[in-house]
């Protein structure tokens, strides 16, 4: 399907991981009243270790840096494009984004959305936490742009494809991201079914749709898209989602797959005229269409000859894909 991709076409594509590093870290920790740095760390990454999200890696990680071990978890429970909850040494703790904490304690937590959104405005993605229904902090974690992001979006527009950034993140954290790489559009804190819907959607318009992804929320989009592409350091879930797998993870394997899909469709085309020209001209020769003119007849020998050489021209020029410049 990648030849199809033609010139406007579409490629959605998630922050984390087809963007950014995908190895995020925790850089920040805002403790609310009451509350202390250390305790923060041990009840998020209490709950993080349970989760394959790669922001929970990084508060796990994050944690173990200082030799603060998890405390034992309890009625651990996760919600898809919302966060983790459960009992942490007794206490009722919620670690996610903003809508999901909120639940919980909606009015203490206006006085660290303030604080939140300076992180968020400098491309931080803000983890809110509460404890017992009680707001305790805010961590942040960053996840630099890739040095090769640029690079492989350049490589992708020249090929004729618009690039849209599909992401669960905080919308001032996505438009940080997409300022910086100037992509044709964003659309932040996308559930895995809205990420889905939207591809979709595009389709239904006309489109052409490119999916490239590596967690569990964008599997459903993946899927969905006429190309899905998952990175090779993301998910099961994704990887068997998508119709091909970059084994580095990086953005520029999408120009090289489309460029050799390209290749390989106009190789079979420059293989199947050859075929024709072979019996277009073989199969009149060998019905006698010469003989009234000139006497002549193809022979077997000659004929069988002339079938293998159309068979070598085809393989021949199947072989040149090898010096393809990618």
């Amino acid at each position: 399907a990648l030849e199809r991709l033609e010139r406007g076409s579409i490629a959605l594509v998630d922050k984390t991981g087809t963007l950014t590093e995908g190895r995020p870290e925790l850089a920040d920790i805002l403790p609310a009243e009451g509350f202390e740095a250390r305790e923060l760390r041990q009840l998020a990454a209490a709950l993080e270790q349970n989760s394959e999200h790669p922001l929970a890696g990084a508060i796990v990680a994050g944690a173990r840096k200082r030799n603060i071990a998890p405390a034992p978890v309890s009625g651990f429970r996760s919600t898809p494009a919302g966060g983790v909850a459960g009992t942490v040494a007794g206490r009722a703790v919620k670690v996610g984004n903003l809508d999901f904490a909120r639940n919980d304690s909606a009015a203490g937590l206006r006085l660290l959305e303030g604080a939140a959104a300076k992180l968020q405005e400098e491309g931080k993605t803000a983890v809110f936490v509460a404890v017992d229904g009680v707001p305790a902090g805010v961590l942040a974690v960053a996840d630099p742009i890739k040095e090769t992001t640029a690079e492989a979006l350049a490589e992708l527009r020249s090929l004729g494809l618009r690039i849209i950034m599909l992401t669960g993140d905080n919308r001032r954290t996505a438009a940080f991201v997409a300022d910086r790489l100037d992509l044709d559009g964003v659309h932040a804190e996308f559930d895995p079914a809205a990420k889905a819907a939207h591809v979709a959607k595009m389709r239904s318009e006309g489109f052409k749709a490119a999916m490239a992804g590596d967690g569990i929320n964008d599997a459903p989009a993946l899927g969905e898209a006429e190309v899905g592409i998952a990175m090779g350091t993301g998910t099961d879930v994704a990887i068997q989602s998508a119709g091909i797998t970059l084994v580095s993870g990086d953005l520029r394997g999408i120009a090289k797959a489309i460029r050799l899909g390209r290749a390989t469709l106009h190789n079979i085309r420059q293989n199947l005229a050859f075929a024709f020209l072979y019996n277009v001209l073989g199969i009149p020769v060998a019905a006698g269409a010469l003989y009234p003119l000139f006497g002549l007849l193809l022979s077997p020998i000659l004929a069988g000859a002339a079938m293998s050489l159309s068979s070598v021209s085809v393989i021949a020029n199947a072989l040149r894909l090898r010096w393809v410049r990618l």
